[in-house]
């Protein structure tokens, strides 16, 4: 197309640069993962010994990737509340990843408290459980000397997200890798979008849309003889307490790519709008299905940002940036306008994210991604927090707020009732826009 000639030309050094970091990135990941004498681990081996802290599918399949990633690595230590989930997880990675799956009877542990005996079998670990624990289960790792790879998000509240900054802070401090689930940043096709937005391939950025439109996270229907607790910790994501609910759960992908776009700039303020519509029966928990959030930044630009996950709707997933020359797809890696172009590249951002933590491990550079995922997640809390409240709610008051969801993850143990039960109408009450309180 001559629109994309005219981007390549009109861009070309910049595209270039990129294409040559991003080479020579990839190109440290493969040396990285081949020179397994470089650094000596586990009582003088070279083998990486690996540990979930969860079992569910994210968790396994993070599992699966660190173990593609470097064939010196051994997952030797599993947890999770369902002794019948770790079983069945160490079971398909067996078969898919064979002798690299080295867990035994006794380091499948179960239970609130299994992440430290997790912690304390290995080397690297891998931290993909109900988001509630996220930012203590990734602090106790990098005190204990860890390497660290911790799903999204990272932190449901803002007592939570300054924990997980800590941490951050921590792992740099002692040297330790320290690397988000917020993949969109390792997915090369992305920072080409972002880079050429930067080079002004749309001009000045005026707005930017966000949606993760799509029906419920998955439904399990109640099993016999689960325990209140078990019960709302096997559907975690449909209870706030575990969760932090949608706008961290999954906006914080779209919200993520905004920042990168403003270069990482903070909102002033937000307003949400939330609630729940339809998704009403005891199986759908304590959560909203509906949000939005509009952010207003120092600049003046707003980003708009929509949640939705209610059965037969319009489903839609996207990040929509509007500028004064024209518009970018981000996730669609494609712009434009005066400017027309589009990437037909490949990558896997769930495997780069592997290649280049363990890698990183190996060469002795550590990877640290705290400036951008302890940000990014106080973002959606803010947000999550004004949907609820339906109060604005600014940088400032989220900053200065500890407030928290309780009980705290520390008090968390196996014989606990759980904070939301039932009502006299049978259902899990949800917070009120207008009269409850948080921050």
């Amino acid at each position: 197309m001559a629109g994309s000639n005219k981007s390549d030309r009109s861009q070309g050094t910049t595209r270039r640069d990129f294409l040559k970091a991003s080479t020579v990135a990839t190109s440290a990941a493969v040396a990285g993962t081949l020179g397994l004498g470089a650094r000596v681990f586990a009582g003088g081996s070279d083998i990486l010994r690996v540990g979930m802290v969860g079992c569910g599918g994210r968790c396994t399949g993070a599992a699966a990737e660190a173990l593609t990633a470097d064939p010196g690595t051994r997952l030797v230590a599993m947890c999770d509340v369902f002794m019948d989930r770790v079983k069945d997880k160490r079971r398909i990675l067996k078969e898919q990843k064979g002798d690299q799956v080295m867990v035994d009877d006794d380091h499948c542990f179960v239970g609130f408290e299994g992440y430290k005996h997790v912690i304390d079998s290995c080397d690297v670990v891998l931290i993909a459980n109900a988001a509630k624990f996220h930012p203590l289960h990734a602090m106790t790792a990098v005190k204990a000397g860890k390497h660290v790879f911790v799903e999204k998000p990272h932190g449901i509240d803002p007592a939570g997200v300054k924990l997980m900054g800590a941490a951050a802070d921590l792992a740099k401090q002692k040297g330790l890798c320290f690397v988000s689930g917020l993949h969109s940043r390792y997915d090369t096709r992305y920072a080409e979008t972002v880079q050429r937005i930067h080079d002004g391939a749309i001009g000045e950025v005026i707005s930017i849309e966000e949606n993760f439109l799509r029906g419920p996270y998955g439904i399990i229907d109640r099993q016999p003889g689960l325990t209140e607790l078990q019960w709302q910790c096997s559907t975690q994501y449909h209870f706030r307490w575990l969760s932090g609910d949608d706008v961290p759960q999954s906006l914080v992908h779209n919200l993520d790519r905004s920042r990168w776009v403003l270069r990482e700039a903070n909102p002033v303020k937000c307003h949400g709008l939330g609630g729940r519509s339809s998704m009403t029966d005891p199986i759908y928990g304590d959560v909203f299905d509906h949000h939005s959030v509009v952010y207003e930044f120092a600049s003046g630009v707003r980003i708009y940002a929509f949640c939705r996950t209610t059965d037969g709707c319009h489903n839609d997933s996207s990040s929509v940036v509007l500028g004064t020359k024209g518009k970018a797809d981000v996730t669609g890696y494609r712009i434009w306008g005066e400017t027309n172009w589009r990437s037909t590249a490949r990558c896997n951002p769930y495997q780069r994210e592997h290649d280049l933590l363990f890698a990183a491990i190996r060469s002795g550079n550590p990877i640290n991604n705290g400036a951008y995922m302890v940000p990014s997640t106080m973002v959606t809390v803010m947000g999550q927090i004004s949907c609820y409240t339906g109060k604005e709610v600014t940088w400032d008051q989220i900053h200065q707020s500890d407030f928290y969801y309780p009980p705290r993850p520390e008090e968390c143990h196996d014989a606990m009732d759980p904070p939301s039960r039932l009502g006299p109408d049978g259902s899990y009450p949800v917070p009120r826009p207008g009269f409850t309180q948080m921050i």
